[in-house]
């Protein structure tokens, strides 16, 4: 999804950009491999340094089932964050930059900022919606500013998300010693503050084709992504359900990341 979502964002820059911008032949498939490659890094340096909550948590999951060991998802992840960075570089150096720079936040959350009050759900929350500054980077700072908008709202959709996580995992970052919003402020507290977060996205959610950034076709799907931001925040504030709250808020992003598609096509 986040190197879909890095094309996404090239698409949507250049659409925006035309004619007063040119694109190389091998940068949009140089996006997708960059981003590709670092999330897969990031993923697995984050199994790396969470193998003990995963134990309580996960437990079948590769490393703490035995299934991989911890030294070779180690270098496994510092392979594809070396690959990506490079891939980064080749397309130009404001890429390269974000990519050098998301890959260190991606170690340091996984090693540190995971198990903080809010600064590790806002990291994520950055990181996803950085994907989309990733794709408008291949055309310098105005396609930057180009896509600063959708950059906030996937951030915000993310951030409600993590939280909710957090509510799910509560347990197992009891047993690790981690400081997150649930354990510091409650389960119910934390949910009302994921779904105040959730709502602020959907809020926002038209400002896109309201600023003439997308076609009346976003508006078509994005609220099916709203419906589903809804639902998930009914399933953590009325139901408790953690679990399904998180997926749905997955489909709901997911959703969100179509009508974006839709919208600039």
């Amino acid at each position: 999804m986040g190197a879909f979502a890095a094309v996404v964002g090239v698409l949507i820059a250049y659409s925006m950009l035309n004619p007063a911008v040119t694109i190389s032949f091998l940068d949009t498939p140089l996006i997708f491999l960059a981003v590709f490659l670092i999330t897969g890094a990031g993923n697995s340096i984050n199994d790396y340094f969470d193998v003990d909550i995963d134990a309580v948590n996960k437990p079948s999951r590769p490393i703490p089932s035995g299934r991989i060991g911890l030294s070779q998802a180690l270098y496994f992840s510092l392979v594809l964050f070396v690959v990506g960075i490079a891939l980064a570089f080749l397309i130009n150096v404001m890429c390269g930059v974000i990519a050098l720079f998301n890959s260190l936040l991606l170690i340091y959350y996984a090693r540190t900022l995971k198990r903080t009050v809010l600064l590790g759900n806002i990291s994520v929350g950055y990181l996803t919606g950085s994907t989309f500054l990733f794709g408008g980077a291949v055309f310098g700072m105005e396609g930057l500013k180009a896509l600063s908008v959708l950059f906030l709202l996937a951030t915000f959709a993310t951030l409600a998300r993590e939280i909710v996580k957090d509510i799910e995992d509560i347990e197992g970052d009891k047993k690790d010693g981690a400081n997150t919003l649930p354990i510091m402020i409650g389960v119910k507290k934390s949910a009302y503050v994921a779904a105040s977060v959730g709502f602020l996205a959907v809020l926002a959610s038209p400002i896109p084709y309201m600023q003439s950034m997308l076609s009346p076709a976003y508006l078509y799907v994005v609220v099916f992504a709203d419906l589903l931001f809804a639902v998930a925040v009914f399933e953590i504030i009325v139901k408790s359900n953690a679990a399904k709250s998180s997926k749905l808020f997955k489909i709901a992003m997911l959703f969100a990341l179509l009508s974006f598609v839709a919208g600039a096509v």
